[in-house]
């Protein structure tokens, strides 16, 4: 079994860096973000060399040090999102990249170092993209996550920690580098236990009586007992093509030619797997480390390059290549069975399947453009409640016979049109109806059909309904209602709810 290989990288000055990059003035000055824990003003992010300057320094104090200290807000949510943008372009390296904490990234280049030059040429390239924008960055290669991050954090010099050599290569760190809490770190202090293998050589029970599971769980990570899991900014598809430019492409053609590249052999990986794509993503990796995504979706599971090209070809207009793209992959993001059709030329293009095929293919063209969907039974006797909107192709219960009885008009209005109506008594059928102005004879009615409200639906506030199937003498079929007013010194309301064949 292949040994696990970890790229760690760690961002110390993440929050500082980005507000060098938002302000390029800010060269050569010092530089500290600040936010309020609890009720007091600390620094989060420090970059002024040659200072004493430090994380968690009371604002007011560095302000008194360095008048000329130039201050920003943290924005912790816009540095997290910038870490998953940085998470994705990793993965251009490799399938499994993942965000470690707030000022790091995880990448698992388990046999992928290779593509690349091996590990110290990826090692090299990794933080040469990342120096080149402006980020300082700590980059560790190992076999245990929580090593390489110890190592990056500490700043050690080993950045190739060679395969089974992770624990030997920590023992002589300091526990500060660990994720433990000052409590912790200050217990452990007191105890005489400053270094790495100072810890790894106590007896666990004892030190996990002390200080609890917290402290268990760091060293468990830390020897790879127990290895922390990652959470990949994408999960690794089951089916993905990739393709890599010698120089960077920026126009259209070139665009379609590389998508066209990546088309054919991912439904070749389909078709030998027995799936049809329902999302493909194509995602365009930026030499200045942006990250640009397209996701088209399928009605039916397809892998068809011509009809995936031609659901791409309007989407590919919002791609910004600006400097140009380095690097693309096609992957398949939701896959179901599809089953192989064999076609005969007396068949081809009129079996049912096909123009099956051919509908779905259309309905996902029309679907890049406007939104399309159908009318399903919903579980309600209330006309406006019997219908629902669904997907073109989601699956819905059949509709219930016993519903096949209620008065069905072809248009149902959206909001009932108020009517004066006339009846012989107060609850019977309708002879005269006062509609649009102008005043019409009942030729024919039929009804009433009492409708009941729901009692999960507000009953105490609703009554029933009596619907009426009408002919005025001009010859218009209408459905009307008639709601019984709750009090007896009132008449009835009466309203227009749809018209009938």
């Amino acid at each position: 079994m292949m040994a696990r290989r970890y790229l760690v990288l760690h961002l110390p000055l993440l929050q500082t860096n980005r507000v060098r990059q938002r302000e390029p003035d800010l060269a050569g000055k010092l530089v500290a973000t600040w936010a309020m824990l609890g009720n007091r003003r600390l620094l989060t992010g420090v970059d002024a060399p040659g200072t004493n300057l430090y994380v968690g320094q009371a604002l007011a104090d560095a302000q008194a040090m360095h008048p000329d200290l130039e201050l920003r807000d943290a924005d912790p949510e816009s540095d997290a999102a910038f870490l998953e943008r940085l998470a994705l372009w990793g993965t251009q390296f490799t399938p499994i990249a993942a965000v470690d904490g707030s000022d790091g990234l995880v990448l698992d280049v388990t046999g992928c170092t290779d593509l690349f030059g091996g590990e110290a040429a990826l090692l090299a390239r990794v933080s040469d993209d990342l120096s080149r924008g402006g980020l300082t960055v700590r980059s560790v290669v190992a076999g245990i996550v929580e090593a390489g991050a110890a190592l990056a954090r500490a700043g050690h010099h080993t950045r190739m920690v060679p395969p089974g050599q992770d624990r030997a290569v920590i023992a002589d760190l300091p526990l500060g580098v660990l994720r433990l809490s000052p409590d912790c770190l200050s217990g452990l202090g007191r105890l005489g236990l400053h270094h790495i293998r100072d810890l790894l050589h106590q007896p666990r029970g004892p030190l996990s009586r002390r200080f609890g599971r917290a402290l268990m769980d760091v060293l468990d990570a830390l020897t790879g007992d127990r290895p922390r899991s990652l959470s990949p900014v994408r999960p690794p598809p089951a089916f993905a093509e990739a393709v890599n430019f010698l120089e960077p492409i920026v126009t259209r053609p070139a665009i379609d030619q590389a998508l066209d590249a990546l088309l054919e052999p991912l439904c070749q990986q389909l078709a030998d797997a027995g799936q049809g794509a329902r999302s493909v993503t194509l995602r365009a990796f930026r030499v200045d480390r942006d990250v640009q995504e397209i996701t088209v979706g399928t009605g039916l599971p397809t892998r068809t390059p011509d009809h995936l090209r031609r659901l791409f070809a309007n989407e590919l207009e919002r791609l910004e290549p600006d400097l140009g793209f380095e690097r693309m992959t096609l992957e398949a993001g939701a896959t179901n069975t599809m089953e192989a059709a064999q076609k005969t030329m007396a068949t081809a293009g009129v079996d049912e399947a096909s123009r099956g095929e051919a509908l779905a293919q259309l309905i996902d063209r029309l679907s890049q453009r406007l939104p399309v969907w159908r009318l399903a039974p919903a579980e309600s006797h209330w006309p406006e409640r019997s219908v629902t909107r669904v997907g073109p192709f989601d699956v819905v219960p059949e509709a219930d016979p016993s519903r096949s009885n209620l008065p069905a008009p072809v248009r149902l209005l959206k909001r009932p049109v108020p009517l004066m109506v006339l009846a012989e008594i107060p609850d019977g059928p309708p002879l005269r109806l006062r509609l649009n102005g102008a005043v019409h004879d009942v030729a024919r009615s039929d009804g009433p059909k009492r409708i009941e409200p729901e009692w999960w639906h507000d009953t105490a506030r609703r009554t029933g309904r009596d619907y009426y199937r009408v002919e005025l003498d001009s010859g218009s079929r209408l459905w009307i209602g008639r709601i019984e007013a709750l009090r007896a010194d009132r008449p009835p309301r009466w309203f227009l709810h749809g018209y009938l064949a």
